[in-house]
């Protein structure tokens, strides 16, 4: 997760109560860079906001008006402090930071050019190689950021503190979020709204996919654009990854999980006495469930806070003992009765298998297993690490395999159409003069490949990809949720 503000004279705090509110896209690592014209401080740490961000880390960075910050899972390079991030740089014409939230899929075969070239890179990073593409190109910084960004395919929202200003910048897919508002009277952008709300301030609109802006502390200088909008937005973003107070290209995280559980109802039915959610992104798209069937909704699996988010976690040893530790079955709930458990999605089954199996041995009768979204098939290349191919457990399996694999007496995924039927705006997309007005409403809305009409990537499920992709995404083995 990024966040950026320009002109505050606290700017490097306001970004760090920013980043507590995008913990959940990150709990790896932290870090804030802030600068002014002439002066850049930075500091980055492992860990949580908290952990990583002391108060006395901030101190250089006191009365600097632009700051930028990141939070970090890792999907490209190791969890380490080499690779977090904002990354630092010295440029022809300044001293640089990029924070950066996605996947470059063609950054191997940039980075080798690179490297052919006489580049010396310093981290595992693609982000990396932003920076050493500017190096290679004269001019401003702006305009030296926008010829390296062109040469990007994948899925990319960039935070970019050059002296005197920051640049962000979205993939011309609209595949990783944008949002845009006012702190104070301060431009700011964020991966959510949700950070932008913790800071009090006002959303104005998200950022147009290929959309590059400049913020000030004078201001927000007039959009523009650094490549041909193809809207593919992330639907992973809705079904699990976004906090549910956030509003991200018009749809309400919140209300399209409860959508999503209203047609997991009417797609897949059950005959059971009470609904249970895994916690936390699950439970919205229960309550949608269970109140569209008229069964009763309960509390079955009680949370331990104090794991983190385990899909986020760098290793599947660390994922797996995470289930365990985090999750409790409720047997008061659950004892004698028949259960329909619902959650956002299902990648590896190594999950689902554990819960069910802990579910039958505080009492259940029967469990039903329903997903709110389909069948996981193909890995992610834009910064959801999902796991090889060769690990889905929908790529090989099909439905009555799953479940049985998993222990479940029926199973159920959401189709890919009501999945869409789901992602509606509930809002206008809130974007600016002459930039994308969303899904549907642009005559350049076709994808190069897939569904060329929905205006959403759902690539991970259908194998569909909305870029190319120019060599398989480089995947360690712990980068993959279970």
């Amino acid at each position: 997760g990024i966040m950026a503000i320009a002109g505050p004279a606290d700017a490097a705090e306001q970004v760090r109560i920013g980043l507590f509110a995008l913990q959940h896209r990150g709990e790896e690592s932290a870090g804030i860079a802030a600068g002014n014209d002439t002066t850049l401080h930075e500091h980055r740490g492992m860990g949580l906001v908290g952990e990583a961000l002391p108060d006395h880390a901030l101190e250089p960075m006191r009365s600097l008006p632009l700051a930028i910050g990141h939070v970090r899972y890792s999907t490209t390079g190791a969890s380490t402090i080499t690779n977090a991030q904002p990354l630092p740089f010295n440029l022809a014409g300044g001293r640089i930071a990029i924070a950066h939230n996605g996947n470059i899929t063609n950054a191997v075969a940039l980075r080798q050019r690179l490297e052919a070239d006489g580049a010396i890179f310093q981290t595992e990073s693609d982000t990396e190689v932003i920076a050493h593409l500017m190096a290679r190109l004269s001019g401003p910084l702006e305009r030296r950021l926008r010829g390296a960004v062109r040469a990007l395919e994948g899925g990319f929202a960039l935070a970019v503190l050059t002296p005197g200003a920051i640049h962000v910048v979205r993939d011309r897919h609209g595949l990783r979020p944008l949002v845009l508002g006012r702190v104070g009277g301060h431009w700011c952008a964020a991966s959510e709204s949700c950070a932008i709300s913790m800071l009090g301030g006002s959303v104005e609109r998200d950022a147009g996919p290929g959309e590059l802006l400049t913020l000030t502390p004078g201001g927000m200088q007039p959009r523009s654009r650094i490549a041909r909008p193809r809207p593919a937005r992330c639907s992973f973003e809705h079904i699990y990854f976004a906090r549910p107070d956030s509003v991200i290209d018009g749809v309400s995280v919140h209300l399209a999980r409860k959508r999503m559980g209203a047609r997991l109802w009417a797609e897949h039915p059950a005959d059971v006495d009470v609904v249970i959610g895994v916690p936390d992104s699950s439970l919205v798209a229960a309550h949608g469930y269970a109140a569209a069937g008229g069964v009763p909704w309960d509390t079955g699996l009680v949370k331990s806070h104090y794991i983190g988010r385990t899909f986020i976690q760098p290793s599947a040893a660390q994922r797996q003992r995470g289930v365990e530790l985090k999750l409790a079955p409720l047997a008061a709930v659950i004892d004698g009765r028949r259960v329909a458990l619902v959650d956002d999605s299902l990648v590896r089954g190594t999950t689902a298998r554990r819960i069910v199996a802990q579910l039958r041995e505080a009492g259940a009768t029967e469990v039903h297993l329903r997903i709110a979204s389909p069948p996981v098939t193909s890995s992610c290349h834009y910064g959801i690490a999902t796991s090889r191919r060769s690990e889905l457990i929908a790529a090989d399996l099909d439905v009555p395999e799953i479940c049985e694999h998993v222990g479940a007496d029926s199973l159920g995924f959401l189709s890919e159409a009501a999945l869409l039927a789901a992602l509606e705006p509930d809002v206008p997309a809130r974007h600016g003069p002459g930039s994308d007005p969303g899904p549907g409403s642009d005559p350049d809305t076709g994808r190069e490949d897939g569904d060329a009409s929905s205006g959403w990537c759902n690539a991970c499920f259908t194998g569909r990809y909305p870029t190319p992709i120019a060599e398989p995404a480089e995947r360690r083995e712990q980068g993959a949720p279970a």
